[in-house]
């Protein structure tokens, strides 16, 4: 059941920070393999190394992209017009209204 659980939360993370187009099918494809592969091993310690390689990854990839956003909060020698605009974006898209597109001649 422990082993479910990370796989789902392992391909979530994946999808939410890698991405899911067509072009990043082989990541998921390279971990769905690993889990079938690994499905029926006997070695109870082996499967437990795995599984924590598995969780300490999903770990990492939050982690990553939490200081990533963090730094884009601190402005650290980052362009924040694109970030704020799609902030923008996403806080009218949330109360149903849409942001005008500016007239630029």
């Amino acid at each position: 059941m422990e082993a479910i659980k990370i796989y789902r939360n392992l391909l979530r993370t994946m999808r939410t920070h890698i991405g899911s187009d067509g072009s990043k099918t082989h990541f998921r494809d390279y971990i769905v393999g690993e889990f079938r592969k690994n499905k029926g091993l006997e070695d109870a310690s082996l499967v437990q190394q795995k599984l924590k390689l598995a969780q300490n990854y999903v770990f990492l990839l939050n982690s990553v992209h939490h200081h990533k956003d963090l730094l884009f909060s601190y402005n650290i020698a980052v362009n924040r017009e694109g970030e704020l605009k799609a902030t923008l974006k996403k806080s009218a898209a949330s109360v149903g209204l849409q942001i005008p597109i500016p007239y630029e001649e």
